[in-house]
């Protein structure tokens, strides 16, 4: 994937998919950054570490980013599931703070060293929902939408300084953050037959496209929304 060598940040690196790029892009030879409220017990050995809740500014991110950045991801995500009636302001304001204002901060704070390298890429997560209509997901899927739309923006205004914007989009992936979702066999059962392939996702899945869409190989790709969601966003097998 021509990562060695590469500077990169992962935001929300400390489980679920964030933690699986971490340790992609470790055995691919890149410099590891990540910011998150705490580090894992299981990085690999040399990753750069600034403790940050994203729903606040973080003091501090542009003396701890190197010169140049090569890629960024904001690997920070929730699940927010109730009917409508029972969303309040409340809801809607912390999915939108966390999913599209945090990104934004931490974006603008890399800006400099995205610059720097000359030729850089930025992942952005979204989810099915965003396009799906899933009951249950109006906040979700508000604040992904909203994820996605300043991705495709973010990517026409930054092309002429060559740095690319993507977004993928999963469906349910076996990650802390779904636990509750997939907390009995007949919870899982019931969501892996909701996708065509008949299963739910795996952080490993998710982390290496966007491996892909940081490296060299992926140098023609920006503005793109990939869906990874086992062919739920697509196709009606049933």
């Amino acid at each position: 994937m021509k990562a060695e060598g590469k500077n990169i940040l992962v935001v929300g690196g400390s489980s679920g998919i964030g933690l699986s790029l971490i340790k992609l892009l470790e055995e691919e030879g890149s410099n590891i950054y990540a910011i998150s409220r705490s580090p894992a017990d299981d990085w690999p050995a040399g990753v750069r570490y600034l403790k940050g809740d994203v729903t606040e500014i973080i003091e501090g991110v542009e003396t701890f980013l190197p010169e140049k950045l090569h890629g960024l991801v904001y690997a920070v995500g929730s699940i927010t599931l109730k009917p409508f009636g029972r969303l309040n302001d409340a809801d809607f304001i912390s999915d939108f703070n966390l999913n599209v204002l945090g990104s934004a901060r931490i974006i603008k704070q890399a800006m400099r060293s995205l610059k720097n390298a000359s030729g850089s890429s930025i992942v952005l997560i979204s989810s099915v929902a965003a396009k799906t209509g899933m009951p249950y997901h109006a906040s979700i899927a508000a604040a992904k939408g909203a994820v996605e739309g300043m991705a495709v923006t973010l990517a026409a205004e930054l092309a002429f300084q060559n740095i690319r914007v993507n977004v993928v989009a999963p469906s349910l992936t076996d990650t802390p953050l779904a636990a509750n979702l997939l907390s009995t066999a007949e919870k899982r059962e019931a969501s892996a037959k909701r996708h065509p392939l008949g299963k739910i996702g795996e952080p490993e899945d998710i982390s290496k496209l966007i491996s892909f869409l940081l490296s060299d190989n992926s140098k023609w790709i920006t503005g793109q929304i990939i869906g990874i969601d086992g062919g739920l966003g697509a196709l009606k097998t049933g």
